[in-house]
């Protein structure tokens, strides 16, 4: 069955005493492209988490976030305490006698050099590495439940909209069937209308070539075989499932084209609006393909 690129999953789990949370939120997106949000401690895993996501979600927008509670400030950032007493000391010795002047540690905690992140050693940040990892994985096993589940729900309205096709075409074989023969009685009725007046009468074979060559310009037994063949191409892909959102889309251009070329052959005026039908189920088809991975 297929997937829907909309969807989202969470999990979160404990290492020395913090708790690591993530979300991933994904949208549907032509092409796949990852946005990760970790906090500067933790930054070191990007790439890991980078090649994981694509290595199992093939399209969408991915908001991947990761948040820690229940962490100390220690745990954050790394204090220069010496680079600090060394600004206070000059500070002050600047703003000796003036009354006005006070130092304000908050925004000398904002100066370069003085409060930075605090890095994990080689072996925390494997450990790290790898209950991050999990956690991902856990996200990503609710993510990919939702997907499915929303790709059920489009299956069905996929499936809805091709019964009218399917309708509205094989109303359409039926009614070609019969052009011909009305366009003849049509021809004939109106010729010896014409020609009444001056009693003349036009050879048979004169109007049966014409005939002839209207039904050969008007024919569209092939383009209705290809719909039908691309129609049933189009259910295949949808019940195969797997990443088939860009085969539908094609499938989907190649359906309109069939349509708009029976539009413009068929004189017949029932079956134009039958293609109008068509050609409205296949509009809605392709808006809920841009959803399927």
């Amino acid at each position: 069955m297929i997937n829907s690129m909309t969807g989202y999953g969470s999990a979160e789990g404990v290492l020395g005493g913090v708790t690591y949370v993530v979300e991933i939120r994904t949208v549907n997106n032509r092409y796949f492209k990852a946005r990760i949000s970790l906090p500067e401690v933790v930054a070191f895993i990007e790439e890991d988490i980078d090649k994981f996501l694509r290595r199992q979600l093939s399209r969408g927008m991915v908001s991947y976030t990761l948040r820690l509670k229940d962490v100390s400030a220690e745990a954050f950032f790394h204090l220069d305490e010496a680079a600090l007493r060394s600004l206070i000391k000059r500070l002050s010795r600047i703003s000796s006698g003036d009354a006005n002047c006070h130092i304000d540690l908050g925004s000398l905690l904002t100066l370069p050099g003085v409060l930075v992140p605090a890095l994990p050693d080689d072996r925390t940040a494997g450990r790290i590495r790898k209950k991050v990892m999990t956690i991902t994985r856990q996200a990503l096993k609710g993510l990919k439940s939702m997907r499915a589940t929303e790709g059920s729900a489009l299956a069905t309205d996929l499936g809805r909209h091709c019964t009218v096709i399917k309708r509205n075409l094989s109303r359409i074989r039926t009614r070609s069937r019969t052009g011909p023969g009305g366009y003849a009685k049509k021809l004939k009725k109106r010729v010896d209308e014409l020609l009444s007046s001056a009693k003349l009468r036009l050879d048979d074979e004169v109007i049966a070539r014409e005939v002839a060559i209207f039904a050969d310009r008007a024919d569209i037994s092939e383009e209705i075989a290809r719909l039908d063949s691309h129609l049933q191409q189009f259910e295949d892909t949808v019940g195969g499932g797997g990443q088939a959102g860009r085969k539908l889309d094609f499938i989907c251009q190649e359906m309109l084209r069939e349509a708009n070329t029976v539009a413009s052959k068929a004189s017949d005026t029932n079956i134009v609006h039958r293609v109008v039908d068509i050609k409205c189920a296949i509009d809605r088809i392709k808006e809920q393909v841009q959803n399927v991975e």
